[in-house]
Order: C-alpha cells, then sequence, then structure tokens
C-alpha cells in the first residue's frame, strides 16, 4: 500500500471501530496544531492522522482500503469524480471539519466535541479552530509513619510559587487517596485535572498492621506466665493493663477491643488491637537460683 493508515493510527489491520476512534482521539489531541504552535511537523502528522481516520473511520472506505491496497487512490478518484464529473462526491468527508451553510452534520463533530470539548459552528465553511480539552489527573506518592496514620497528618504541596496544605485523615492506610481539586495538570481552554497523594505507610517497629487491627509482642516473664497476673500492653494512644490466666504460653494472643486503628473517616470507630505473648526466662541464674529451678522442675515433672 502506497499508505499504511493502520500503522499512522498504530492500530492492527483487525481493530474494532472503537479502538480505531480511541486511537484517533488520542492522536489528533496530541498533535493538534492549536496545541503545537509553531511546529510545521505536528501539523503535517495531524494532516497524516485526519486523512487515515477520514479512510478507517467510515466502514465502506475501510472496507475498499483493504481490498484495493496499493490501487486504493486510483480506486477514489474514480469515486470522486463519477460521469466525468470531478469533485463529485455527496458522500465524500472534508479533511478541515468545516460546516456547510445548509448546517449539516459534519462527521467528525461527536470526536472533535468530545476531544477539545466543542467548536464554534459558524455558518459558511466556517473552521474550528479553538481546542478545549480538560487537564489530566496527576497522582503523587506521600509517605507517612503508622502514627500519623493512627492520630492524622499533615503535609504540603508546593506548586510555583504556592504552598498547598493537605490533611491526611486518620485511618488511612496504604493507596488511600487524597483529593485536591483542580491541582493537577492545567487544561488547554478547558479546566484542569485534580492531584491525588496516594497515601504509602511505613511499616512500624513495634505494630504490625492488618486493615484497622493492630498485633504487637509484649515480654511476660516466666512467673507471671506460669501464675497469672497482670501486664501491661503498649497502644498508638496511651498503655492499657491486660490481666492474663496462669499458664499462659508464648505466643498466645489476647484481644484488647477498640484498640487498633480508627476506621477511615468514622468517627469514633477503631479496630482491635491484639497482644502476642512472648514468655521470657532468666539468662543467668546464680547456683542457688538454678537448684532451686531443678527442684521445682522435679516437682512439676
Amino acid at each position: 500500500m502506497a499508505k499504511d493508515y493502520y500503522k499512522t493510527l498504530g492500530v492492527a489491520k483487525d481493530a474494532s471501530d472503537k479502538d480505531i476512534k480511541k486511537a484517533f482521539r488520542k492522536l489528533a489531541k496530541q498533535y493538534h496544531p492549536d496545541a503545537n504552535p509553531n511546529n510545521p511537523s505536528a501539523e503535517a502528522k495531524f494532516k497524516e492522522i485526519n486523512e487515515a481516520y477520514e479512510v478507517l473511520g467510515d466502514t465502506e472506505k475501510r472496507a475498499a482500503y483493504d481490498r484495493f491496497g496499493s490501487d486504493f487512490a486510483a480506486y477514489q478518484r474514480m469515486q470522486q469524480q463519477p460521469n466525468g464529473a470531478p469533485g463529485a462526491n455527496p458522500g465524500g468527508y472534508r479533511v478541515d471539519y468545516d460546516y456547510g451553510s445548509d448546517g449539516a452534520e459534519n462527521p467528525f463533530a461527536d470526536i472533535f466535541d468530545s476531544i477539545f470539548g466543542g467548536f464554534g459552528r459558524g455558518g459558511g465553511n466556517t473552521a474550528r479552530t479553538t481546542m478545549r480539552t480538560d487537564g489530566n489527573d496527576i497522582e503523587q506518592e506521600v509517605v507517612i509513619s503508622l502514627r500519623e496514620a493512627y492520630e492524622g497528618a499533615s503535609r504540603y504541596v508546593t506548586k510555583g510559587e504556592r504552598r498547598i496544605k493537605v490533611n491526611i485523615p486518620a485511618g488511612a492506610k496504604d493507596g488511600t487517596k487524597v483529593r485536591l481539586a483542580g491541582e493537577g495538570e492545567a487544561g488547554v481552554g478547558g479546566k484542569p485535572g485534580d492531584l491525588y497523594l496516594v497515601v504509602k505507610v511505613e511499616p512500624d517497629k513495634e505494630f504490625t498492621r492488618d486493615g484497622d487491627d493492630l498485633t504487637t509482642e509484649v515480654k511476660v516473664d516466666m512467673f507471671t506466665a506460669m501464675l497469672g497476673g497482670e501486664i501491661t500492653v503498649p497502644t498508638l494512644a496511651r498503655p492499657v493493663k491486660l490481666k492474663i490466666p496462669a499458664g499462659t504460653q508464648s505466643g498466645m494472643k489476647f484481644r484488647i477491643s477498640g484498640r487498633g486503628m480508627p476506621l477511615l473517616r468514622a468517627k469514633d470507630q477503631y479496630g482491635d488491637l491484639y497482644a502476642r505473648m512472648m514468655v521470657t526466662v532468666p539468662d543467668r541464674l546464680t547456683p542457688q537460683q538454678r537448684e532451686l529451678v531443678e527442684n521445682l522442675r522435679q516437682q512439676l515433672g
């Protein structure tokens, strides 16, 4: 083929009409002259894209293009001059997207309306020349500690000469998004996009998080574990007291209700805290202590 229109639009030969239209929208937005002032190469590319879509965007023309291949240009000329009348092509597209004085709808109108937000439609071959498109949304990662996730945090975003304070809500977790309306990519004649801060919570040395629940390890001496008693359990707020039964084994977990993470955007609601017991034993014994422990083992054994 003299021109590979599929290659121009970056689609496969078996691409659906929807995929072709989507590819055209994207490229037309990228290479439109209004978005690339004083760039002849972009203007030339824009014309190539239009030419390709003029053919592939029409079912009959696409079928003829697939059928005639390199002879398609000659086929077009023949179609445009029936009975020797040059330019007589009642079903042809206008590449400049003008509107005729009779108000007939331009076949590209729906595409350019959605891409550029609509152009002025004048009478008598008035071309659309003003591009309007909304800006894209932007995502930016923000890292906070687990304690900041528990209490809520603030960060500042610098945009140009402005510093914008952003409040990260209590209960935020990995993937939580905080939206700053209108602070994304600038639009071209349209509204700007939004900026989304995507939260990442750093691992904590003392607490492990699972959703809204927390787990922490608590050291318990062997005598309290054997006899039972009261121990102190740390939380992200203030320590709490917990009674454990006699015979508590290392690795056992006890649930403390409502001492976990605050539920995101849910007032006064919290997950749970699980305290995992880590029974400790003395690492050094005097001869007298060792004798006592040996006697105890014999009695218990």
